[in-house]
């Protein structure tokens, strides 16, 4: 029997995740849209759109999904009308309203199993369980000097290479923790130098733990990019190309000497753990380290912060949260299997 779980894609920025998105999305029984901005900024909202047991507030917090102007929705090619009808018919949680939006997409290409990317839901995982308990988890890991380099490239990266070198850090820190509390069919690793290296041998691997047939289709991402990638974002110009290994390593001619070091002193133990070999670079200026350490401490703050105040609302949350879209997101909520939405609660 074929899975329905969403799959996510998480990692740090430039590390491939687009890629791996359209190598899923190539696969025929799953859909993978390009990145949106609505799914963390509407949970943290949440209290503000009510029950969803109430079709109105369904409506309303669909509306805000298919009209918000930052939603992205418009670049996933739907109907608003009709998505925004669907949710409305759709079951009385949360996570139903906002999971709709996925499983309209899979709709649009007639596939039966959606999943959604974006690099920074290595923070969410928690908050994603909460919306999608059966979800799965895929952590793309990339050479952190190579993300570091990219990042200082990307038009939309406005903060320096240190600040690059704490998010890294963080999103392998994040993967660590998940690997060791997460369930083992729940959140898998693979490194982005090993797919490019060997798409199929890794790809197969990878629909092993989604419960999928490999699909040689996966292996050549190139024909989805046209349908996936929306077109004003040049940075992910490499998704046209064939999967190459020849953007590994160009951290080398990329990075200041100075980048370099404070690589290899900072990250250097992750880098290691992650099989990435040092360079042997001189220690870095005790300046750069320090501004490192003061980068990585406002990063978790800014997460503490927005942790306590989640918890509050977790107190006083406005009605049901987790998802009843799939067979196993109805059978945890201990309800039985069912094909329509005219037996679920309202």
């Amino acid at each position: 029997m074929h899975s329905d779980r969403p799959v996510f894609v998480v990692g740090c920025p430039r590390s491939g995740t687009t890629m791996l998105q359209l190598m899923l999305h190539s696969h025929p029984r799953i859909a993978v849209p390009p990145e949106t901005r609505f799914l963390v900024p509407a949970y943290f909202s949440r209290r503000a759109y009510g029950d969803m047991r109430l079709a109105d507030n369904r409506r309303r917090l669909a509306t805000w999904i298919a009209e918000g102007r930052t939603t992205k929705f418009h670049e996933l090619g739907l109907s608003r009308p009709d998505f925004v009808q669907a949710a409305m018919l759709g079951p009385g949680s949360f996570g139903s309203v906002v999971g709709m939006v996925f499983k309209c997409y899979a709709e649009r290409f007639g596939k039966p199993r959606w999943g959604d990317k974006r690099p920074s839901y290595y923070r969410h995982v928690e908050m994603l369980m909460r919306m999608f308990p059966d979800a799965q988890f895929v952590h793309l890991v990339r050479d952190g000097r190579d993300c570091v380099a990219s990042l200082k490239q990307m038009p939309w990266y406005k903060a320096d290479a240190v600040h690059a070198m704490a998010n890294w850090a963080e999103a392998v820190d994040f993967g660590r923790r998940h690997a060791r509390k997460l369930p083992a069919d729940s959140f898998y690793e693979l490194r982005y130098e090993d797919l490019t290296a060997d798409p199929e041998t890794e790809l197969k691997k990878l629909c092993v733990f989604i419960g999928e047939d490999y699909d040689p289709a996966m292996c050549d991402p190139r024909h989805m990019a046209e349908l996936a990638v929306p077109k004003h974002k040049v940075w992910h110009s490499n998704t046209h190309e064939e999967v190459t290994t020849a953007h590994s390593g160009k951290w080398a001619s990329r990075l200041e000497p100075w980048e370099i070091s404070l690589c290899e002193e900072v990250l250097g133990e992750r880098l290691t753990a992650y099989g990435y070999e040092l360079s042997g670079a001189r220690k870095p200026d005790r300046e750069h380290v320090a501004a490192f350490k003061a980068a990585a401490a406002k990063r978790r703050a800014a997460r503490l912060r927005k942790y306590n105040r989640d918890r509050l609302t977790r107190l006083r949350e406005p009605g049901p949260i987790a998802a009843l879209l799939t067979e196993g997101q109805r059978r945890l909520a201990g309800l039985p299997q069912q094909r329509s939405y005219e037996l679920l609660p309202r």
